[in-house]
């Protein structure tokens, strides 16, 4: 694909000065880090980030999930990419525990793996009720799995870009607080095969093997299989079992890759996502000894796949990407944790389930000036349509009883079913202008129309409708060779819905709620953003550092409600329009090549933010955001030399934060320690690691309602995250 006229600008600046590691520049290094320019220590107000985690030593890190590929140190936005090289030396098997290498990212531990992510505090917590309209898109290949990224395993995955910030014109109504983009390996040149095999505690177990190569001269292919299974750090002592929290986890990929002639391309993508795991995480004692008697289950199957299209046509290139998904989920689990022994005299038992089917379809046309076409040679434009289709239906059961000896036993046994279908169509355009040889300015617009419909075994219907509209006006400033700085203002925007689980609800049992509160508005995000980014010391040193503000109008708050005390299960989740919330923050990474074995990172996100307004819940006006820590950061060193010994030290970190709106509890302050050693002798490496390294003992999610009977009082409990996690993995490169 092409690249935009400002990347190339910038690449041709590159190439004249080329970004490489030298022992020369290590020998200066001091005498160079007092010479970096001032701006790095004075951002302007604004959003800024780092796609630092590309290697030291490459002349530039593409960024693939833009309208255009581009070079991420150009880019006048604010961006993470974690390319296959880090991905391996970091020893992680799913997009959760990467969290912490992005700047401001977090999640939310609802299940046994993360679906919902919150950037720079923005994005949802738990399973959802109602319209499927997240705050944080999420992209496998080009196809939508926003708020089912629990299949995000990352096995023969190349890269992942994390956009943050609203992405208006991007994508739209599923990326208010920003974008993640994964995308699997290519298909290699020449014929190459890929196997690991790993083993540690828990009863750990893993192994994976990918093929490809070219198919004649003018295609390439690569599949790839990998599995997981671990017994999920929980001990059922009710049940004399260690699994009930297991995971089993199945990805297949499939990459084609062929030319049509000599003028267009096409790449088509199939994948086969299946999680089988167990649902057993939550304990009245907030450990990892659970005492469930009907253990749960979290499972999701994706059948999945994309074609991308590239046309190099005779006056502008066109891109067509169709996107198809197919997921199949269960999430059930025990509403009351315990068992007949750990609650008797009193006989307490309530269980629920949801099996949701959820279809996709999408389809994207881009329209692309060739390079220069606007004013001389100094400009691109670019404009495109976007369609999403989807429809899910969810069968929901509940079942449980309630009997203390002193009132009348309560008796649940409710089955339910609810279809939602929606349509997003959206127009969308962009161009990128030099005003000068190095002040480059970009403008985009999008358009979007969703048009949703709902309808239940209660009898309730809903039709909601929006119009929504977002942009970006930015200018990066290419001060010298190697570096730029930027701002960036932007506007996102979130479709409205209806609160679906006041279906059926007598409003007489619900105090402060009126019918009129089922359906709520959509909300909209400003943004300014601006940073530097960029390389030093003949590309060993590389930073981005920046600064945001944004303002939230009708934001939309989501509050656990409980209907009836001594049923678990009875929670309403009422999702009201907030007048105004605010998010301001600072981000910053930086990688630097110390000698030519040592090799030092770090990054930086740093929180603040309010609920301004909200005369609904007036109570919560003043308070900071949910899962919004105030600062999270990593930092480490790697090591590799001449004989193939490598290793990887990485410390990470998150202030405590809110755990949601219906309470005022909070986590713990926590630290995280990582190890990875090992050695590459040819074909073959070997390397031990462990995660969690001093069994740091961390909540990722937190409830605080009554769950003990017979007086229900309310307690705080919390999920803890993965304890010490050790093993080992062999890989053979063929």
């Amino acid at each position: 694909m092409r690249h935009s006229f400002a990347a190339r600008r910038a690449r041709a600046r590159l190439a004249a000065k080329p970004i490489q590691p030298s022992g020369g520049a290590a020998a200066r290094s001091d005498r160079a880090l007092r010479s970096l320019p001032a701006a790095l220590l004075a951002v302007p107000l604004g959003l800024v980030a780092f796609p630092s985690h590309a290697q030291l030593g490459i002349e530039e890190v593409v960024v693939t999930a833009e309208f255009r590929e581009a070079d991420a140190q150009s880019l006048a936005r604010s961006v993470t990419v974690l390319d296959a090289d880090l991905l391996e030396a970091a020893t992680v098997q799913h997009f959760e525990e990467t969290t912490l290498l992005v700047p401001n990212l977090n999640w939310s531990g609802e299940g046994s793996r993360a679906r919902y992510f919150q950037l720079r505090g923005i994005g949802e917590l738990e399973q959802y009720e109602g319209a499927p309209n997240p705050s944080v898109g999420f992209l496998i290949d080009d196809i939508d799995f926003s708020a089912i990224g629990a299949v995000a395993t990352l096995f023969d995955v190349e890269r992942i870009e994390v956009l943050r910030g609203p992405q208006g014109t991007r994508y739209g109504a599923n990326a208010l607080g920003g974008l993640v983009y994964v995308r699997s390996a290519e298909p290699p040149e020449t014929l190459s095969a890929d196997f690991e095999l790993t083993g540690g505690n828990d009863g750990t177990r893993a192994y994976g093997a990918a093929l490809g190569g070219p198919l004649g001269g003018r295609a390439g292919y690569r599949v790839s299989l990998h599995r997981y299974e671990s017994n999920g750090f929980r001990d059922n002592v009710y049940l004399g079992r260690d699994d009930t929290y297991g995971r089993d986890e199945l990805a297949l990929r499939g990459k084609l890759k062929f030319d049509v002639g000599e003028r267009v391309g096409i790449e088509a993508t199939a994948l086969y996502l299946d999680m089988d795991n167990g649902y057993d995480a939550w304990t009245i004692f907030n450990d990892f000894d659970v005492h469930s008697d009907r253990p749960g289950r979290d499972e999701q199957e994706s059948i999945a796949a994309s074609v991308r299209m590239t046309a190099e046509l005779d006056r502008f290139d066109l891109v067509s990407i169709t996107g198809i998904n197919s997921t199949d989920a269960l999430f059930s689990f025990d509403a009351d944790w315990g068992n007949p022994d750990l609650w008797a005299p009193v006989v307490y038992d309530f269980f629920l389930a949801n099996d949701r089917q959820r279809d996709t379809l999408n389809q994207e046309v881009r329209f692309l000036s060739k390079p220069g076409a606007l004013a001389g040679g100094r400009g691109d434009w670019l404009f495109g349509v976007y369609v999403l289709d989807l429809e899910e239906t969810n069968d929901r059961f509940e079942n449980g009883v309630l009997d203390d000896g002193v009132f009348d036993p309560f008796v649940l046994d409710v089955q339910s079913s609810s279809a939602y279908d929606a349509t997003n169509f959206a127009v969308f355009g962009q161009v990128d202008f030099a005003l000068t040889e190095r002040l480059e300015l970009t403008a985009g617009l999008r358009w979007e129309r969703r048009d949703a419909s709902y309808t239940d075994s209660f009898g309730n219907a809903f039709s909601p409708e929006d119009r929504m509209l977002g942009g970006e006006l930015s200018l990066a400033w290419h001060v010298a060779d190697g570096w730029t700085t930027y701002a960036r203002l932007a506007r996102g925007y979130k479709a409205g819905g209806f609160n679906v689980s006041f279906a059926g609800v007598d409003f007489d049992e619900v105090d402060n709620v009126t019918p009129d509160q089922i359906e709520f508005d959509a909300e909209s995000l400003v943004s300014l953003e601006a940073g530097v980014k960029g390389a030093w010391l003949d590309g060993r040193l590389r930073a981005d550092i920046g600064v945001f503000e944004a303002r939230r109008d009708d934001q939309q708050i989501k509050i656990p409600l409980q209907l009836r005390l001594g049923d678990p299960s009875s929670f309403l989740f009422l999702t009201e329009n907030a007048e105004e919330g605010r998010h301001r923050g600072a981000e910053a990474t930086v990688d630097w090549l110390a000698t030519e074995s040592v090799r030092l990172f770090g990054s930086l996100g740093w929180l603040d933010t309010e609920i301004v307004e909200f005369s609904v819940f007036s109570d919560l006006e003043g308070r900071e955001q949910a899962h919004a820590p105030r600062m999270s950061y990593s930092l480490g060193a790697e090591y590799r030399n001449g004989d193939g010994w490598f290793g990887r030290l990485e410390i990470g970190g998150r202030e405590g934060f809110y755990f949601d709106y219906s309470h005022d509890e909070k986590s713990e302050s926590y630290r995280l320690v990582n190890l990875r050693i090992g050695r590459d002798m040819g074909a073959f490496s070997v390397s031990l690691w462990a995660r969690n390294l001093l069994d740091e003992e961390y909540a990722v999610r937190g409830f605080f309602f009554g769950n003990e009977p017979p007086d229900f009082p309310n307690k705080r409990y919390i999920r803890l995250g993965d304890p010490r996690h050790f093993g080992v993995t062999f890989k053979y490169r063929m």
